[in-house]
C-alpha cells in the first residue's frame, strides 16, 4: 500500500484541563484464562505480524519455569544469581495454537524498551546491568541477542523507543541519561545527543521522568512528555519547537509515578489539516514514591488531561516499582473520545488476576469476530466493495505493518495485517 502526496498542514494547539474519571458501568467483556502458566513473567510484550507475541522477563532473578530446549544453557559470568542457567527468560506465544515456545535471551532485559521496525522486526534495546547497552533483534524465526558487541552508545534503562519515518528508531532517556540516540547507527558512529528537557523534568532522588511518553506528531516532530509537562521536539535539528503548559495539578505521570498516555485517532487524516490529540491518564501525587518506601500508600491519581498537540497507573494506591503498589485495579476501562464529557469512560467486567508492576497487555488481531447482517445463502454471490485510503505521509504512519479493523456500529471486525510502504 503506497502513500499519497502529503497535504499541506495547518497547525494549531489547545490544552484542555484535566478531568476526573466519570465512569459508566457496563456489563460487557469476558475474561478467559488461556494458559495457567507461561513459564516466565511477561514484563515486556509485543505482538508481531505473524500473530505471535514475544515476551521478555528479567534474567537475574534465578530460574524460570520454562526450560530451554535441547539441553541449552546460558553461561553468563555476570549474572547475579545463576552463572549457568538452563531456563528461558523470553518466550513466543502463538495466538492460534495457544502454545508457548521458549526463546534464548542472554543479557538482562529488565526495564528495557523496544519498537517494531518497518520490516516487522522487533528491536528490544537496553535493560539492566549487562543488558543496558545491548540490542536484541526478534525476527519471525528467532531471537538474536547482543551477547558480545554493544549496540548502543549509552546505558538505556527505563528508556522509550519510537519508530521514525526514515526507518530508524529514536531511543530517548533512561536512568541518569538525559539524552537520546538513534538505531541502527550510521557507519562507525556511536553518537548520542543531549536533551536538557530530561534533566529539567527529573525530580531529585525520585526521577519521575523515566519511560517518557513519546508520539510522532503529524508535522514530523516528536511529542515528548516527562514527569508533568511536554515539549514538541525537532529530533533532526535537535531543537525544541514548542513547550506545552504543565499538566493541570502538576502531579507526575511518568515512572515511577506511572500513568499512561495514548495518541487519539486521527479523524481528519484526509483533510488539509490533521489534528492530533494526546490523552494522559493516571499517575501518582507528588511524594507518593517516598511515602510508599516508608509504608504509606497514597491513592493514585484519578484524573486525565487531553491536549491538542498540533501546532506549528495500574495500582489503586502507591506507585510503580516492585512492592510499592497496593489495591490492584481489576476493572479495565474503555475510553470513547467522541462521547460527551462525563460519559467517555466505560468500566468493564473485572479480571480475577491482579496485574501490578511491570504487567503488560496487547491488542490481538481477533479482538472481535465479524458477523453476517443478512441471510447469506450457500452458493449465492455476495459482493462487497471497500475503498481504503492510506495515510498521506510517513509522519502519520511510518512504513511498517499495521492492523486494520472495519468498525460497524461500534463493533470491530477481525483485524487484517497490512504493510504500508
Amino acid at each position: 500500500m503506497n502513500k499519497f502526496p502529503a497535504p499541506h498542514l495547518i497547525l494549531s494547539f489547545l490544552f484542555l484541563s484535566s478531568f476526573l474519571f466519570s465512569l459508566t458501568h457496563a456489563v460487557s467483556g469476558k475474561w478467559q484464562l488461556l494458559l495457567k502458566n507461561v513459564g516466565i513473567s511477561a514484563m515486556h510484550m509485543q505482538l508481531l505480524h505473524n500473530d505471535r507475541v514475544v515476551m521478555f522477563d528479567r534474567t537475574d532473578f534465578g530460574k524460570s519455569n520454562l526450560p530451554l530446549p535441547n539441553g541449552r544453557c546460558r553461561n553468563n559470568p555476570n549474572d547475579l544469581v545463576l552463572k549457568v542457567d538452563c531456563t528461558a527468560h523470553s518466550a513466543e506465544y502463538d495466538v492460534a495454537s495457544n502454545k508457548i515456545r521458549p526463546l534464548f535471551v542472554y543479557s538482562d532485559v529488565l526495564c528495557s524498551s523496544g519498537s517494531v521496525n518497518s520490516n516487522g522486526t522487533l528491536v528490544q534495546t537496553g535493560g539492566n546491568r549487562d543488558g543496558d547497552r545491548r540490542v536484541r533483534i526478534s525476527t519471525l524465526v528467532r531471537l538474536v541477542t547482543g551477547k558480545r558487541s554493544l549496540g548502543l552508545s549509552n546505558r538505556r534503562w527505563y528508556s522509550t523507543n519510537h519508530q521514525l519515518p526514515d526507518g530508524r528508531q529514536i531511543i530517548i532517556g533512561g536512568r541518569s541519561e538525559f539524552n537520546y540516540e538513534f538505531y541502527p547507527k550510521s557507519q562507525g558512529s556511536m553518537n548520542f545527543h543531549n536533551l536538557p528537557f530530561l534533566a529539567e523534568t527529573s525530580d531529585a532522588t525520585i526521577e519521575n521522568n523515566l519511560y517518557p511518553f513519546v508520539f510522532l506528531n503529524v508535522d514530523g516532530n516528536l511529542f515528548i512528555f516527562a514527569n508533568n509537562r511536554a515539549i514538541l521536539f525537532d529530533y533532526a535539528a535537535g531543537k525544541i519547537v514548542k513547550t506545552y503548559p504543565t499538566i493541570p495539578g502538576g502531579d507526575p505521570r511518568s515512572y515511577p509515578s506511572t500513568g499512561s498516555a495514548v495518541l487519539l485517532p486521527l479523524k481528519s487524516a484526509k483533510g488539509k489539516s490533521v489534528a492530533a490529540e494526546v490523552l494522559v491518564c493516571g499517575g501518582a501525587p507528588k511524594g507518593s514514591y517516598v511515602k510508599a518506601q516508608s509504608g504509606t500508600f497514597v491513592e493514585a491519581l484519578k484524573t486525565c488531561a487531553r491536549i491538542k498537540i498540533t501546532t506549528r497507573n495500574r495500582s489503586g494506591t502507591g506507585t510503580a516499582g516492585f512492592e510499592h503498589g497496593r489495591n490492584p485495579v481489576l476493572n479495565p476501562v474503555v475510553y470513547k473520545p467522541d462521547n460527551a464529557v462525563g460519559s467517555r469512560f466505560e468500566q468493564q467486567n473485572p479480571s480475577k488476576v491482579p496485574r501490578m508492576y511491570h504487567s503488560t497487555a496487547v491488542l490481538l488481531r481477533d479482538e472481535a469476530a465479524g458477523s453476517c447482517f443478512r441471510k447469506c445463502d450457500s452458493g449465492g454471490e455476495f459482493k462487497f466493495e471497500v475503498q481504503v485510503t492510506t495515510p498521506s505521509s510517513g509522519n502519520l504512519a511510518p512504513s511498517g505493518y499495521y492492523l486494520v479493523y472495519v468498525v460497524h456500529q461500534q463493533i470491530p471486525s477481525e483485524g487484517l495485517w497490512v504493510k504500508i510502504k
